[in-house]
Order: C-alpha cells, then sequence, then structure tokens
C-alpha cells in the first residue's frame, strides 16, 4: 500500500492505547509502519526493471520483521538520552522503555507487509528462506475509502482526548471496521474469482486475476488468460459482467527465455517478478514483454521489457 495508508495505521494504533506505553511510541509506530520500504533506495542503484525484482523482498522477510524494529528501537532510544544529555527533553514525554519501542516498532513493521499483501503487485513474505511471491487482490495500491476511515477514526480520537474523554475508544472502532472493509473486498474478489471459471465454457481457467480499481472498491478488473495464451480483460461490478476483450491485439507466442534470462538483468528481474508475463509485437516485428497486472503500451520500460533480438511468433487466431 502507499505510505500514507501505513502511516495513519501506525498512528491509530497509537491512538488505540499503544502509546502510552512509552515514551516515543508513537514514532516507533508511524516510523515502523513505513521501514520495511527502505528497500526503495533500490531506484538509485538498479536500472530499469531490476528494482522489481527486489522490491518487497528482503526487507519484507523475517529476519527485517526482527533486525528493524531492533535498529529503529535503538535509534529512538538513543534519540531520547541525546536530548536527555542537552537538556532538550520535553517535559510531558512518558519515560522511555526500551523494551516496549522494540514492541512497538515491530508491531508497526508488521503491519507493513500484512497491508502490502492486498494488492495485485504481491509481497514476499519469506524472504530470503524462499522468493514465493503471496498476492490479496483485495485493495487498490491507493485506497481512498481506507484513508478516510483512518482519517476519520484518528480526528474522533483526538478530539475525544481534548475533552479528557475515552480517547482509545475511536480509534479502536476504526481498527475494526478497516479489518471489515478488508475482509469484505477480500471476500468480495475470492467470489469474483470464483465465478469467473467456467464462465466461458473451458471448465477451469490457467490463471485468473482479481484487480481492484481505484475509487470503485466495488469494481474488480477480472483478467484471466485463455486456452489459447491470450490475456482478457473485463470489469466486474456487482451483477454484472462487463464485455471481455483481449488486452493486446498484437499478441505473440510467448517465448522461451530461460537462455535469455541468465544473460540480461533486465529480462531475469522481468520474470522473477512477473505474474502474468505475455507477449505483444513491437513496431519492427520483435517482441516486448509486458505484465498483464499493469499492462500500458503507452508506458513502455516501467514495467516492461523488450527484446529486439527475439522475434515474434503470432498466436494462431483460430
Amino acid at each position: 500500500m502507499d505510505n500514507l495508508t501505513h502511516s495513519l495505521v501506525g498512528a491509530v494504533l497509537g491512538q488505540a492505547g499503544l502509546k502510552k506505553k512509552t515514551g516515543l511510541a508513537m514514532p516507533a509506530l508511524i516510523i515502523g509502519a513505513n521501514l520495511p520500504d527502505v528497500d526503495a533506495a533500490c531506484f538509485f542503484w538498479l536500472e530499469g526493471t531490476e528494482h522489481l525484482g527486489f522490491r518487497r523482498g528482503i526487507t519484507h522477510g523475517p529476519p527485517a520483521m526482527v533486525l528493524l524494529p531492533l535498529i529503529l528501537a535503538g535509534l529512538l532510544w538513543a534519540f531520547d538520552r541525546w536530548q536527555t544529555k542537552r537538556g532538550k527533553r520535553p517535559e510531558g514525554r512518558l519515560p522511555v522503555h526500551f523494551g516496549w519501542l522494540y514492541a512497538l516498532s515491530f508491531i508497526g513493521c508488521l503491519s507493513h507487509p500484512a497491508l502490502d499483501w492486498l494488492n495485485v503487485y504481491g509481497v514476499r513474505f519469506l524472504e530470503p528462506f524462499s522468493s514465493q511471491w503471496f498476492y490479496g487482490d483485495t485493495l487498490f495500491i491507493i485506497d481512498v475509502w481506507l484513508w478516510a476511515l483512518l482519517i476519520a477514526s484518528l480526528w474522533w480520537s483526538r478530539r475525544q482526548e481534548k475533552k479528557r474523554g475515552n480517547w482509545a475508544k475511536p480509534a479502536r472502532i476504526g481498527i475494526a471496521a478497516m479489518l471489515a472493509y478488508i475482509g469484505v473486498n477480500w471476500l468480495w474478489s475470492e467470489a469474483i474469482r470464483d465465478g469467473a471459471n467456467g464462465t466461458h465454457g473451458y471448465g477451469r481457467l490457467a490463471e485468473v486475476i482479481v484487480s481492484p480499481l481505484p475509487l470503485y472498491f466495488w469494481e474488480r478488473e477480472l483478467l484471466h488468460k485463455m486456452p489459447d495464451g491470450v490475456w482478457q480483460v473485463g470489469v466486474y461490478t456487482p451483477g454484472f459482467l462487463g464485455e471481455h476483450r483481449p488486452l493486446s491485439d498484437r499478441n505473440c507466442e510467448l517465448p522461451d527465455l530461460d537462455d535469455e534470462r541468465l544473460e540480461t538483468s533486465q529480462l531475469d528481474a522481468f520474470l522473477f517478478w512477473s505474474r502474468a508475463p505475455f507477449a505483444v509485437r513491437a513496431d519492427d516485428g520483435s517482441v516486448i514483454l509486458y505484465d498483464a497486472r499493469f499492462y500500458d503500451p503507452r508506458a513502455r520500460g516501467r514495467f516492461s521489457v523488450a527484446l529486439p533480438d527475439v522475434k515474434c511468433e503470432e498466436l494462431d487466431s483460430d
């Protein structure tokens, strides 16, 4: 998910009562909720599609979930001691307890891959022990309704806090509402996935991806791979399945690229990341690889790989 969502989740957890466990609890929760995204720094040293094979991996796996909170807790604890020595420590700050700092940093970090799992991009929960991708297909990467729900619960909680009321209750209600919203969307995606199989008379389809749409959380972009290898797309709304069409009218046979990927880091990274690869004919007759989840022929390079030395073998239209 986007970093605003991660930050809001960390803040709501704090307002639910965790911020009273130790001084600097809110920074531990909010920074911790964003910390696994340190892998975004790979954009500085990786080129092209190489970042696709690096993101949402090693910094989202079990060792990182132990080490990143420990580093954050240590930095916050050292910051508190530094302020104390300089006489700049805020008088209203609670005493800092390292154990609670670590626990809250851990909770914040743990929320991050859980949220990242919700969209079609996926996350590698078990890296470096396993490079398997996991996909929730539940929410769009930026969900404005989730923003609204979390912001409203934070505002309500803060308002109650100023009135010296039960400020933890609104945040807890917000967390419960968030989990309910996620659960309903997950069930909806699963129902659409199950309903898609057999729709076209081919029995169970080889691959089906239910992709949530921005803003319209009740709609899904249904991507499915036909027996001939062509990826089709249609929009599903409650009670109505829109007309399906091929993603591209320039489909090629997906070539065997086992040898090529050993020689090209861009191709290897793309194939490692790709969930739904398919080949499209370029203007010169060569092949461009795309992923059905992020297909946009106008924006080449970010989610695609050009193979200028591979000739397009067009699919049999029959």
